[in-house]
């Protein structure tokens, strides 16, 4: 039988803000535990939450990005459940009317086609704390310091039917939001995280299966070894004879599995109920109209620019536009070498592959947006051939001179395009090499193409790498056809 996977994603993504989204306490990340969890964070007697408008401005730039529907009200409701990491004995969410509505994503895949991924809704809400286990000696810590951590929730429909899906899905998200700054996007610090709702049915049939939830995924990769695996779990356990049970599980990236966490509970299971601490939140047109003037060029748009402005291939301008720093070094390098093609070419080969050996995000780039661009731009007036600029760019990482023209003139490596200088070491190279000759006189004429690389290696070894290879090669090709 053939079977076809179902994947909807809840996006957890931790707005930056800088104080918690009913009161004043730091969202900073890295404090010592219970430093920064307050009387309202505590759920202290007497206490009153008070939202914070930035999280409802940024919550509604997300909406608008996404080109979904805004309604005019929102309310906050009461998620009742009783674990030890939010003391109140509830959290505050958003059930029934949230602050954003429908909207969509359009994902890239791998062979460049696209897709569109509908959006249900994203809702805000306060984080919980966090349940400490390691140190002890078998009993269970708790760190209150991210609860009320604003939290915004994307909430996905069942639109996705493969891994590799899902995770373009959830960076199409982390770049709209690093995008319009309103989170870090950091995983590993818990600032963006999912949970992954994947079912299989039978290729065809249009009711959907039963879904198992992996939750607090927190990076693309374990995104999709996690599908992976479940999709794997759920086939087998059908076709043994067994039933899919509506649970949910959680992702071990050492053994990489899902394992049961709890079963699956319902919305009616929280007692969700209108929050009597908050008012409605009521959004008028002005308000939405000054956030939507405030939204940067999102990812779409600049990937459309920069295949319709610059020229650019569909892969390359999805590759520079899918993180708002690499865009930007992408962008001043362009305006500083005019080459968009040989720009794009630099900033993915060999600065992205400095950067990754090293284990740097661009932001840390060794070597600046301005000193590559004119790196380039030497390249392009023939100061230096391609060989040279692979020199001068590993000593820019390496701090050896503050300009590429520096390098360039202290290490020597100014190309000779002097084509008398170039002829006497053609000449040179000719009268030293008659073996190689009277090779090259007596191949077949579709040979001799290939046999010139001999000659052309010796010249450049003879000018330690300064010649114009253009050159060398055109001058070459004259002389040793004038021997023929």
């Amino acid at each position: 039988m053939e079977w076809e996977t179902v994947i909807g994603l809840e996006v957890h993504v931790q707005l930056a803000t800088r104080s918690k989204i009913f009161s004043g306490a730091s969202t900073a990340f890295g404090a010592e535990p219970n430093t920064q969890a307050c009387a309202v964070d505590l759920g202290l007697p007497g206490v009153l939450p008070v939202l914070n408008e930035q999280a409802v401005a940024m919550a509604v730039q997300f909406g608008l990005a996404v080109h979904a529907d805004i309604p005019e009200v929102s309310v906050f409701d009461r998620k009742n459940y009783f674990y030890p990491d939010l003391p109140k004995g509830y959290q505050t969410s958003q059930m029934y009317h949230p602050i954003v509505g429908a909207g969509d994503v359009e994902i890239t895949l791998d062979d460049e086609s696209t897709k569109r991924i509908r959006i249900h809704h994203a809702h805000l809400e306060e984080d919980a704390g966090k349940s400490l286990h390691e140190d002890f000696h078998g009993m269970t810590g708790i760190d209150l310091n991210r609860a009320g951590t604003p939290l915004l929730e994307i909430v996905s429909e069942p639109d996705m039917r493969s891994a590799k899906e899902a995770a373009a899905y959830l960076k199409a998200i982390h770049s709209i939001v690093t995008y319009l700054g309103i989170s870090d996007g950091n995983m590993a610090e818990g600032s963006m995280r999912c949970d992954v709702n994947v079912s299989v049915r039978p290729k065809g049939q249009e009711a959907f299966g039963t879904r198992a939830e992996i939750k607090n995924v927190n990076s693309f990769r374990f995104v999709e070894r996690a599908i992976a695996y479940e999709v794997e779990r759920q086939i087998e356990l059908i076709e043994d004879g067994g039933k899919v049970v509506q649970e949910t599980r959680l992702f071990d990236p050492e053994r990489d599995e899902t394992r049961s966490m709890r079963t699956k509970e319902e919305a009616n299971d929280y007692r969700y109920f209108p929050c009597p601490d908050l008012l409605p939140v009521v959004l008028d047109q002005a308000y939405l109209d000054h956030l939507r003037s405030q939204l940067p060029e999102l990812p779409a748009d600049k990937r459309v620019r920069f295949q319709n402005e610059l020229g650019l291939s569909a892969y390359d301008a999805h590759v520079l536009s899918a993180s708002r720093e690499m865009a930007e070094f992408f962008e001043e390098v362009q305006q500083v070498c005019g080459d968009a093609k040989q720009a794009a070419n630099w900033v993915q080969g060999e600065l992205s592959g400095a950067l990754n050996r090293e284990n740097l995000s661009i932001q840390n780039s060794p070597v600046s947006a301005k000193q590559l661009g004119e790196l380039i731009s030497r390249v392009l007036d023939d100061t230096i051939n391609g060989k040279a600029a692979k020199q001068v760019f590993q000593a820019l990482w390496n701090g050896q001179g503050d300009s590429a023209d520096a390098i360039i003139d202290a290490k020597g490596l100014k190309q000779v395009t002097d084509t008398g200088a170039i002829e006497a070491m053609i000449d040179q190279v000719i009268a030293d090499s008659p073996a190689q000759v009277a090779q090259y006189r007596d191949s077949e004429p579709e040979k001799r193409g290939k046999m010139i690389g001999y000659f052309v290696g010796q010249v450049m070894k003879a000018s330690r790498g300064t010649a114009n290879p253009q050159q060398v090669n055109g001058l070459l090709k004259q002389k040793l056809d004038a021997l023929l």
